[in-house]
């Protein structure tokens, strides 16, 4: 009995030191590729939207690691180029997102007090 209820470290969330040195040399390598794929203003607006948006900052980075392992990109993304990649991604998202319903609200018009007879 008390075998089940011993709860696995892996089940349990804890992660073994190799998953853990194999993430973080995962996430140096990213880096790398980023300091080397970007130029300083954009890898400084880069880290500004992490801040505000980690989720598309991760979004960016990874369309931006896909880019360079299939050979699409020639030389450093500038600022520009990544604020025309920002817009990109923005503009797919709103098609995906214009499918889905929207939320009518109407508003009650004011009522004046010589609409009632006291």
């Amino acid at each position: 009995m008390e075998n089940l209820t011993q709860i696995p470290q892996q089940a349990a969330g804890a992660n073994s030191p190799e998953d853990e040195a194999k993430r973080a040399q995962e996430e140096q390598m990213r880096r790398d590729v980023m300091v080397t794929v970007l130029d300083t203003a954009a890898r400084e607006r880069l880290s500004r939207i992490a801040l505000v948006s980690p989720e598309r900052s991760q979004q960016i980075e990874g369309i931006l690691l896909r880019m360079v392992q299939s050979g699409q990109l020639r030389g450093r993304v500038s600022e520009n180029q990544l604020i025309e990649l920002l817009d990109q991604v923005e503009e797919a998202q709103g098609a995906k997102t214009a499918k889905k319903s929207t939320i009518v609200y109407q508003r009650r018009k004011d009522i004046d007090e010589d609409d009632f007879d006291f």
